[in-house]
């Protein structure tokens, strides 16, 4: 078994959304190290372009595309931009997530309702289609969705993020199943506490790492680059006969 062809991304393309930083661009880097060309994209351009430097300056080829994932138009703009660079998309990783709030439920507004479900569940939606011409004619499509441990139970002050979550488990293996005649992937990841500024607000809490530490079998926060390796994993000829899967990268927490 040859497995550096079996973890290989050579002369693929991959398309990241909220890459700049954190579990984005972790997997932006792994993919890139694997041999893929990296699309990574954010709302920042300025972001993108530090970031990009730092790829490139490794010897990666990349390529920063700013988009804001809630807005329609601009999901259009970023594919038609990744295929002008790169002529294909063969990796899909619908990373990009808001919570603009942390409360009850209740204490939820109407907005940020409409922000979490647009930004979670309709901009994956609708990327998906829009790269679907292109993964169809790739020779080992794959699209990964991050979703949360929230998507599979709903964690406390995170109530309508955790549904948008769900969710997105959900369109994954509708897609999954739809998409598998084409022999397109799609697979859902859940991470964890993971320590990234997304998550600030969890990790930071003493009360609340003091209640994840009695019930994380893996008593620590998971890393960035974890997350990244599974989703090279689930990117690669390795995972070719995985598909509408949901794995959990979360210390044992959903045991």
């Amino acid at each position: 078994m040859d497995l550096s062809s079996l973890f290989s991304l050579a002369d693929k393309v991959a398309l990241i959304t909220g890459a700049s930083k954190g579990i984005g661009f972790a997997i932006a880097e792994a993919f890139a190290a694997a041999g893929a060309k990296v699309v990574i994209s954010s709302r920042k351009q300025e972001s993108l372009d530090e970031m990009t430097a730092l790829l490139k300056n490794k010897g990666y080829e990349a390529t920063g595309i700013a988009c804001n994932v809630g807005k329609m138009e601009e999901l259009e703009n970023l594919v038609q931009k990744t295929v002008e660079a790169y002529g294909q998309i063969d990796v899909l990783v619908n990373n990009a997530a808001s919570n603009p709030v942390f409360g009850p439920v209740h204490e939820t507004s109407l907005d940020a309702f409409d922000k979490i479900m647009d930004v979670n569940v309709k901009a994956p939606f609708h990327l998906m289609n829009l790269c679907f011409p292109y993964l169809r004619q790739s020779s080992h499509p794959s699209v990964i969705n991050i979703s949360s441990v929230g998507g599979i139970s709903p964690e406390t002050g995170l109530g309508i993020y955790s549904v948008s979550k769900a969710a997105l488990i959900s369109l994954s293996k509708v897609y999954a199943k739809e998409w598998g005649v084409a022999n397109i992937r799609v697979n859902t990841i859940c991470p964890g506490l993971i320590q990234t500024k997304f998550s600030e607000a969890l990790w930071s809490n003493d009360k609340i790492m003091s209640h994840m530490m009695k019930a994380l079998p893996i008593k620590r926060v998971g890393t960035s680059e974890e997350i990244a390796a599974m989703s090279l994993f689930l990117a690669s000829p390795a995972a070719a006969y995985s598909t509408g899967g949901v794995f959990t990268a979360d210390g044992g927490f959903t045991i």
